[in-house]
């Protein structure tokens, strides 16, 4: 994992709607089209579903608004600002195990197909929160934030 890595920020809201349309007035940012739907993560509470719904800026710096879910890490910061750091990653156990080693406490897990975690939320003693996420789901990820997909759905904000 390296800076090279990054690749959106994270922002978690209660009205996606009314954020988005907000960074649109005012930083001029579009939108992809909304994605996301039920899955189960693991918790160091044990197994959680969560229904995780988004959608990524096609401007770049690249931004993902999630809608909130109460209850979960998924909820607003604090007074407002970035949720989380979201990197790419060619080995996600690896990176979570360099992460660990380094002070920061799993929050959550997505396994993916044969086990190996797909994503994966860690946040640091200081609050600093990094998502991994497996750059296998690229290519496939990148519909979201791609304009003709947005034309080819309809979506805009």
């Amino acid at each position: 994992m390296k800076a090279a890595d990054q690749f959106h920020l994270g922002i978690v809201s209660a009205d996606i709607e009314q954020t988005t349309a907000t960074l649109s007035r005012l930083l001029g940012y579009e939108w992809g089209i909304e994605s996301g739907g039920p899955l189960t993560v693991t918790a160091p509470s044990g197994q959680l579903s969560v229904d995780i719904r988004c959608v990524y800026s096609t401007t770049v710096p690249r931004l993902e608004v999630i809608r909130a879910v109460e209850g979960t890490l998924w909820e607003p910061v604090s007074g407002g600002g970035i949720h989380h750091v979201g990197y790419w990653s060619d080995d996600v156990a690896a990176d979570m195990a360099e992460l660990t080693a380094a002070g920061y406490e799993v929050e959550a897990v997505r396994p993916g197909p044969g086990g190996a975690p797909m994503f994966a939320f860690l946040t640091a003693a200081s609050g600093f929160r990094i998502e991994l996420l497996t750059r296998a789901a690229e290519s496939g990820l990148a519909r979201c934030w791609a304009p003709m997909a947005r034309r080819e759905n309809g979506a805009s904000r």
